[in-house]
């Protein structure tokens, strides 16, 4: 406990010292009244924050597309095919993957694009660092301030709780951690009875010392808010406040605007020089932020494919413009621009060089810009090196985080053995990633690109084949001799080949002595056009280990 208190204390003296102002030029953090920063609310939040229990297939938390050590983005590639819904064109969009659509029951069911593959965000995840500076929130700006009460729609924060609107909205959509008509009931009674953050590993000092001392979320939400009581505002609370913490402050450019002029090399100096004049960086990239918290139409994309801010406000006159992102840790970040469209920042200095590549509602300020590829190098210097929190880059504390399930779980690592093809030559795809954890009361295996509209057997037994072994010309995963062989029938959903889906639902006790116990599944589906004797295609095997 004195530890606990220690702890408290540390991060308490750290959160007086962020909002007594930045001495390197920053504002003082924007704190809504009624959402005040605590030690204890911020590591409620942090947990929250890196749980992917609270997604529906216990695989994303918000955490996952939001990693300081790539500046606060999103490491991983998902493809969305923009508005000509389809792949491998010039308007796909290069965003985050998200959870594989299922409906309100959580059944897997498939999106008209991304069938039951993960789906993609159309926009690239913004940075969350700094994000307590921003007062709408998005790309377009479409996250606003006015932060009502999810459950009772009672307003709790007239202003400033961008934060907390957004972390409610992620937390139930469809498209990114939930599944069709996710309502903020599953959420809590899931939390109630969770182990927080019983899926990662590799966990931060402050947040394994906040579950040393209180080890569920009822707790948790008992030392930071006074009562055992949770609810949607406290989650979004919690996880604001949390956000409010990612402040990246001690960069050579702050050190520089404190006053110490060697902070920056004569190089970076120089590229600073550029970015003030004839770059014309600063004319949107400007303050001690370096964004103009305004929105632009720079030409990346013809903005009928994005209509950006103009979705927001319905004013033509915001074709095409997006927010001004700000640049500080942005040379972490693998992708760059709303769409994911460039790579490095040579790309998009170059873009700039050519004042942008479409024209329509662009911003006069792009011809403006003159930038030579003489005067690159030294802008790069100033913009990597400069720009950049040693902290963030080194994930170290506030910007710490735990290893996620994700990250060490990838899709498939379940799976082995061979499938059996089907009509159209199409072979079953087991779906099974969920994690097979204690307390995991709606655990799920699916199967796909299957015959749809025909019988699905799942099959289980607890001792895997024999490598190789065919009977009837079906390739067998488990073993169906042994005592522990059963089966479960189901009907799949879907019409044709490749077009059927099914899926099994399985909850699994919060019981101890279940951990260890291993399980070997495996789908046939009958389909006349097998080429097995026994008229069924198969799903590869997949091994379930209770943890």
């Amino acid at each position: 406990m004195l530890t606990y208190r220690r702890t408290l204390l540390f991060v308490a003296i750290f959160f007086a010292c962020m909002a007594s102002g930045f001495a390197q030029g920053l504002p003082a953090i924007p704190v809504p009244a009624g959402n005040a920063i605590t030690p204890a609310k911020a590591v409620l939040g942090k947990i929250l924050f890196w749980d992917e229990q609270l997604s529906s297939d216990n695989r994303m938390a918000c955490g996952t597309c939001h990693r300081s050590e790539f500046g606060g983005a999103d490491p991983r590639f998902g493809v969305n095919p923009g508005v000509d819904l389809t792949f491998g064109t010039l308007d796909d969009a290069f965003g985050s993957p998200s959870v594989r659509r299922a409906d309100s029951n959580n059944d897997f069911m498939p999106d008209p694009v991304f069938f039951l593959f993960p789906q993609s965000t159309g926009r690239l995840a913004p940075s969350t660092i700094n994000s307590a500076f921003v007062p709408e929130l998005l790309w377009d700006g479409g996250v606003g301030g006015v932060f009502d009460d999810p459950d009772t729609n009672v307003n709790i924060l007239p202003s400033g709780g961008a934060l907390e609107n957004l972390s409610a909205a992620v937390t139930l959509s469809g498209g990114l951690m939930g599944h069709d008509g996710r309502v903020w009931s599953e959420v809590t009674t899931k939390l109630q009875g969770a182990t927080p953050l019983k899926l990662a590993s590799n966990l931060p000092a402050d947040v394994a010392t906040a579950l040393s001392a209180n080890p569920t979320y009822p707790l948790l939400f008992q030392a930071a808010f006074g009562t055992n009581q949770i609810t949607a505002a406290r989650v979004a609370l919690a996880m604001a406040t949390y956000q409010r913490t990612l402040i990246a402050d001690q960069t050579p450019y702050d050190a520089f605007l404190g006053g110490n002029t060697s902070a920056l090399t004569a190089a970076q100096q120089a590229g600073l020089q550029t970015f003030n004049t004839v770059g014309q960086c600063n004319q949107c990239h400007s303050g001690a932020l370096t964004t103009d918290q305004s929105f632009h139409n720079i030409g990346i994309r013809p903005p009928t494919e994005d209509a950006g801010r103009m979705n927001v406000t319905g004013n033509a006159a915001d074709l095409g413009l997006f927010k001004t992102p700000s640049l500080r840790n942005f040379a972490l970040r693998p992708r760059l621009m709303h769409n994911g469209r460039f790579f490095s920042i040579w790309q998009v200095l170059s873009f700039y060089a050519r004042q942008g590549d479409f024209s329509l509602n662009q911003d006069p300020i792009m011809s403006q810009i003159n930038l030579p590829g003489i005067l690159w190098t030294d802008l790069v210097d100033f913009l990597v090196h400069g720009l950049t929190d040693p902290r963030v880059a080194l994930s170290q504390f506030p910007f710490d985080r735990p290893t996620l399930y994700s990250e060490t779980n990838p899709f498939g690592s379940f799976t082995y053995g061979d499938g059996l093809e089907g009509d159209g030559g199409h072979t079953p795809i087991m779906l099974a990633f969920d994690p097979p954890s204690i307390g995991n009361l709606d655990y799920r295996l699916g199967v796909t690109h299957t015959l749809g509209a025909s019988t699905a057997y799942l099959l289980f037994s607890d001792v895997q084949a024999a490598p190789n072994t065919i009977l009837a010309g079906i390739p067998f995963a488990i073993d169906v001799n042994d005592a522990s062989f059963g089966y479960l029938e189901y009907t799949t959903a879907g019409m044709g080949a490749a077009e059927g889906y099914a899926t099994a639902h399985f909850p699994i006790p919060n019981a101890p002595a279940l951990i260890g116990m291993t399980r070997y599944v495996q789908w046939l589906v009958f389909d006349p056009a097998s080429p097995a004797t026994w008229s069924y295609s198969a799903s590869r095997g997949a091994e379930i280990v209770v943890f």
